[in-house]
């Protein structure tokens, strides 16, 4: 008899959710945004063989773009997944050299790290009101403008005007 087709042309792509995770205090804590969120990281993973969690990439945008709100929500979701031990981010993002932004990468908690049997599933240990800290990106002009130092900061020059 044939072989089942449906896949062999990789259009399906499906990810596992756990009914633990899903019914642990971190979880029921999150976010409709994050927990909507959170299945559009896993589909990002390789799987066991080709296991690249810790280099998981989804951009705000594209998470925006995946559930249909704007960028400020989608960034909400992955500072409460963090928050909540779901997520840690394992590179910030960058404006490359050449101009081209990469974004985060991130490990999913609940899955192994390559050359680890398990996770480390941090949400198991999130208690109410004791979130997990969240690497934040400085801004490269925090008040300034076109390039210009906020007034406030700005050093006179001795002997004249600016």
């Amino acid at each position: 008899m044939g072989r089942d087709k449906r896949n062999e042309e990789k259009v399906e792509h499906f990810t596992k959710m756990v009914r633990p995770l899903m019914q642990s205090e971190a979880w029921r804590a999150l976010s409709t945004t994050a927990q909507a969120l959170y299945p559009w990281i896993k589909f990002e993973w390789r799987g066991p063989k080709a296991n690249n969690n810790g280099k998981l990439s989804l951009s705000v945008r594209q998470a925006a773009e995946c559930l249909g709100v704007n960028r400020k929500t989608a960034a909400r979701a992955f500072h409460d997944l963090q928050a909540k031990g779901f997520l840690v981010q394992t590179h910030p993002g960058c404006l490359g050299v050449g101009g081209e932004a990469r974004s985060p990468t991130y490990e999913v908690t609940e899955l192994a790290l390559a050359g680890h049997t398990t996770g480390r599933r941090l949400y198991r240990d999130w208690v109410n009101g004791h979130d997990f800290p969240v690497k934040t990106i400085p801004s490269n002009n925090p008040g300034g403008r076109n390039g210009r130092a906020p007034a406030a900061n700005v050093v006179p020059i001795k002997g004249g005007n600016r």
